[in-house]
């Protein structure tokens, strides 16, 4: 079984397409062109071109590229901040979109939307219910988490340990760090996740990190998985990613 998988995306256009060109040509090396390649979510934020992302990736969904898209917790503040009535899942609500760490107003830049300071909220809001696309917010309302293929299983986060997969709730699966970062336990299949950023795809045999730090302006990871065996994907070929302390 192979699959392959990209990190945390975060408005990044030009790096998801770099990550798509070496994604299609390891396949067209290895002759597997029907390969799943599984986005990891966090779509929006930070990055200068969220229209740019979403459309490229509902391009390829319509062309029928085996793609799987995972829901992030930056996609699931953006669809809540464009449909609140529909979204009552208990997100953090102590969190604001329109502050600046967490993006927002990049990712409604990106849709033409005065994001200037001073502006009311409330008119940023009305004018981004008028910007975004409905094709894009019925693409993010269709995101979900997590996938399993192979002996993989992929989410935005992460799990919480010793939590059967069947009971894990979405707050965890979209937002958790500890205790699941330092747990060494074996969970069943590999946790493939994103959202922690970390210098480089870090595999510590129970779980592998792919978000490199895109929405920071760093790179925008791709790998290919074969098994349990990790390459991260390079202009040069497959560059193997061992577990720590091999």
């Amino acid at each position: 079984m192979r699959t392959y998988a990209i990190g945390d995306i975060h408005g990044q256009l030009e790096k998801l397409r770099r990550a798509h060109a070496l994604i299609d040509a390891d396949k067209a090396a290895v002759g597997d062109p029907g390969a799943t390649v599984v986005h990891l979510g966090d779509l929006p934020d930070r990055g200068p071109d969220t229209k740019g992302v979403i459309d490229h990736l509902i391009q390829c969904r319509d062309a029928g590229a085996p793609h799987v898209v995972l829901l992030g917790n930056h996609d699931r503040m953006m669809r809540r901040f464009l449909h609140p009535e529909k979204l009552k899942d208990n997100l953090r609500h102590d969190l604001d979109w329109l502050w600046e760490p967490l993006g927002g107003r990049a990712t409604l830049a990106s849709y033409g939307v005065d994001v200037s300071a001073g502006r009311d909220d409330l008119d940023i809001h009305a004018d981004a219910l008028d910007a975004v696309p409905v094709s894009h917010l019925a693409f993010l309302d269709d995101l979900t988490t997590p996938y399993a293929e192979g002996e993989c299983l992929f989410v935005h986060a992460g799990i919480r340990p010793g939590v059967p997969l069947e009971r894990q709730t979405l707050d965890d699966l979209v937002w958790i760090r500890e205790p699941f970062l330092s747990d060494t336990r074996d969970h069943g299949p590999l946790i493939v996740h994103g959202h922690t950023p970390v210098d480089e795809v870090m595999h510590c045999g129970n779980r592998l990190n792919l978000d490199t730090g895109a929405g920071y302006g760093e790179a925008l990871s791709a790998v290919v998985i074969e098994g349990r065996d990790v390459w991260l994907l390079t202009e040069e070929g497959r560059l193997p990613v061992l577990p720590y302390g091999i």
